[in-house]
């Protein structure tokens, strides 16, 4: 099998596999926060921070949700690394925004935050900050989710079906399952262009 089939099927595989409970879940939690007036807060390192920015578009555009993600403002993000340190890089900027009980915070991520292993230190900091105000704490992550799948409201795992492309499948599918939430009839507001020129 060449590596192009071997990939694809894997993805086929991760497809078929996606939880659409959880999936659903995230729907009506997303849904209950716009309904309640509250904000949506994308929170992402690496490739993921890359995600959030592209998924603040969609939430923004075709929900009609306020949303943010702190790494969009890299003047900030930097100052408050440089200053405060990578852990409280986000809890900083939430508390700064007076992330409240309404709001949502929208993890995507690889492994979701462990502070044992010292990985995504920022991200657990940033769900713990928002279970302590009454945000509702959503996820799509991967491996076993880290500290965001054991903590969240409600968080899909993108099935690892081949350990070697864990980081390229988790990010992909980030994509893949936000596209599927704001195309969701319960949270799409606004046509997209291509589908409104018939």
């Amino acid at each position: 099998m060449s590596f192009v089939a071997q990939y694809i099927g894997e993805s086929i595989e991760i497809l078929q596999k996606l939880d659409a409970g959880a999936i659903e879940k995230m729907v009506n939690i997303l849904a209950a926060t716009r309904a309640g007036g509250g904000r949506l807060f994308l929170l992402g390192v690496g490739g993921s921070a890359a995600n959030a920015s592209h998924a603040v578009n969609d939430f923004r555009k075709i929900v009609g949700m306020e949303a943010y993600a702190p790494t969009d403002n890299v003047s900030e993000l930097t100052a408050r690394t440089n200053d405060e340190g990578w852990d409280g890089v986000f809890a900083n900027w939430l508390k700064v925004s007076r992330l409240r009980a309404g709001d949502c915070v929208f993890v995507l991520s690889v492994g979701g935050g462990n502070l044992e292993k010292n990985v995504s230190p920022n991200l657990v900091r940033a769900v713990q900050h928002a279970k302590e105000v009454g945000a509702a704490v959503v996820g799509i992550v991967g491996r076993d989710g880290g500290y965001t799948a054991t903590v969240a409201d409600a968080c899909v795992i993108v099935p690892t079906v081949n350990v070697v492309h864990t980081t390229p499948h988790a990010e992909a599918f980030q994509a893949v399952v936000w596209h599927l939430l704001v195309s969701h009839p319960s949270l799409k507001a606004s046509e997209t262009k291509w589908e409104s020129v018939r």
